[in-house]
């Protein structure tokens, strides 16, 4: 996590220190609005020099502190895109989020079906950093089959499928995808055919979950994180925020200062 103003490509200079995305940052380099000592770049390789002076539309960007960052916990809906935009006009987490979070940046993604405990940050280094940890994620979920040996011996031991399609969007170009052994397994009930389980992992990969159960010929039917690293959803309500606690962030600013030593 190596990471300082100086050397920095414009784009990501500019959603670093703005609410402007690394997209929104492009097409203001292409439109000739960003400025970098009062002259129009247009170079999207330039990097940025501590003496350097960035504009957009003739405001001042003001570097961010280092370590100054914003964490919210949001408990998303079913049937809502995580993502800015959708071409199919379906609704994103940016339509129910109150406005002050229209440029916070999703810590990964829960897809369209999921649910439950989703984290956003002001600070694009913070997302990156959590996104690619390999922090516990925590999940409850219900499949519509009993659960097998197989089943069993693949979240002791692991999987490597060649064909992990089962399970994926069907427009997805993933196919190969390595699970690595579940932290934790916790059997949680039966009803009929259907199994509830909460289970943990270390990774966060394309509808990880839905895959390896599809492999076994099992669908998810119901999936909610209710846990990421040291943060938990507890009782907070469907569609609503929650800012982290303090010994939340303390918590977070120890986790940044060990990765920055392990970088």
């Amino acid at each position: 996590m190596k990471q300082n103003e100086e050397g920095m490509r414009l784009n990501k200079y500019i959603s670093h220190n703005t609410p402007y995305s690394r997209r929104d940052a492009d097409k203001l380099i292409e439109e000739g609005l960003v400025t970098v000592n009062r002259l129009p770049v247009k170079d999207f390789g330039y990097k940025v020099r501590p003496e350097d002076k960035v504009a957009v539309r003739g405001k001042l960007i003001h570097p961010r502190k280092r370590g100054e960052v914003t964490m919210v916990v949001y408990n998303k809906p079913r049937g809502v895109l995580v993502t800015k935009r959708d071409d199919r006009g379906r609704t994103t987490i940016y339509h129910k989020l109150p406005g002050k979070f229209r440029h916070f940046i999703p810590v990964g993604r829960l897809d369209y079906a999921s649910e439950g405990l989703l984290l956003l940050t002001d600070n694009p280094e913070v997302a990156d950093v959590l996104m690619g940890s390999k922090l516990p994620r925590t999940y409850n979920l219900k499949i519509d089959k009993p659960l097998t040996p197989e089943m069993e011996k693949a979240m002791k031991e692991g999987l490597i499928l060649e064909d992990a399609r089962e399970g994926g969007h069907k427009e997805s170009e993933i196919t190969r995808m390595e699970f690595a052994p579940f932290l934790e397994v916790q059997y949680r009930g039966q009803s009929g055919k259907n199994t509830k389980l909460r289970v943990t992992i270390a990774e966060g990969k394309n509808r990880e979950l839905r895959r390896f159960f599809g492999h076994f010929g099992a669908k998810v039917l119901d999936l909610k994180r209710v846990g990421f690293g040291w943060v938990e959803l507890n009782n907070l309500p469907e569609n609503k925020t929650r800012y982290f606690t303090r010994q939340e962030y303390d918590t977070l600013h120890q986790f940044l200062k060990e990765a920055r030593k392990n970088d």
